[in-house]
């Protein structure tokens, strides 16, 4: 009997073994699978049971790997089954921080259709888009309710990282998007700085020249004082020799 148990014993763990051989194999395969783009071969080993939010040693899933790749059949196949659209790497990026930065407005589209996160803690898509130089993400970021003054953990908006990097036409972007001109990063500098520390001469201007605009009021907006008694109004207060000429306003000290 206790011949018996022990082979027993003996084909459990050959089998055990044999199992986990099977797993290596079969996690070795769908990582290298899906870092080719090879699509067949990594639906066929999700069907055979592997898990959907399989990651590589530094927790890139498949769909992150699928969207850095481009490869929008297979995201849409993972998805399907359920696949984590906010799942994060070590890095701390998700797919859609990795298709904001790679450039790929598509892969980006589909990731929002299937709820990724748009305005995540941390670094965010439109930050990377920026950073990337990506106008058209960040136009559609923005139109599915990115927040423009979100600021990433070097505590720098969307349009700091523009001004710093020199990228007016994102700059302009963000700016008619109401983004906050005037916020300080922990450094206490503002978008405008920045770009006067970099260089970045056409941006220097474009925002000097939106921070005047909103300094500079229309004369008939601004508020008159209310008549003392006895003593009537001017017929033009904007005339008055108190008022500011237009033109003649100082816009930086």
């Amino acid at each position: 009997m206790t011949h018996i148990k022990r082979n027993v014993l003996i084909a459990l763990t050959v089998f055990a073994l044999g199992q986990g051989v099977a797993q290596a194999g079969a996690y070795d395969n769908i990582i290298a699978a899906v870092n080719n783009s090879d699509t067949a071969t990594v639906v066929d080993l999700i069907g055979r049971g592997m898990d959907v939010n399989t990651s590589d040693q530094t927790g890139t899933t498949l769909l992150m790997i699928a969207a850095r790749n481009g490869n929008i059949p297979l995201m849409e196949t993972l998805l399907a089954n359920r696949a984590n659209a906010n799942r994060r790497n070590r890095h701390g990026d998700t797919a859609l921080l990795l298709a904001a930065l790679a450039g790929k407005l598509d892969v980006a589209q589909v990731l929002v259709k299937h709820r990724a996160e748009i305005n995540p803690s941390g670094w965010t898509p439109l930050h990377y888009a920026t950073y990337g130089g990506h106008l058209d993400i960040a136009a559609f970021l923005i139109e599915y309710g990115a927040n423009v003054d979100a600021r990433a953990p070097n505590g720098q908006t969307a349009l700091m990282l523009a001004a710093k990097l020199g990228k007016i036409e994102l700059a302009r972007l963000l700016v008619e998007a109401a983004a906050e001109i005037d916020m300080v990063d922990y450094d206490k500098d503002t978008a405008l700085t920045l770009a006067v520390k970099s260089e970045n001469t056409a941006i220097v201007e474009y925002l000097r020249s939106r921070t005047a605009a909103e300094m500079v009021a229309p004369i008939e907006s601004l508020p008159q004082p209310a008549p003392t008694e006895g003593t009537p109004p001017p017929e033009d207060a904007s005339a008055s020799a108190d008022a500011p000429t237009p033109g003649q306003t100082p816009l930086f000290d």
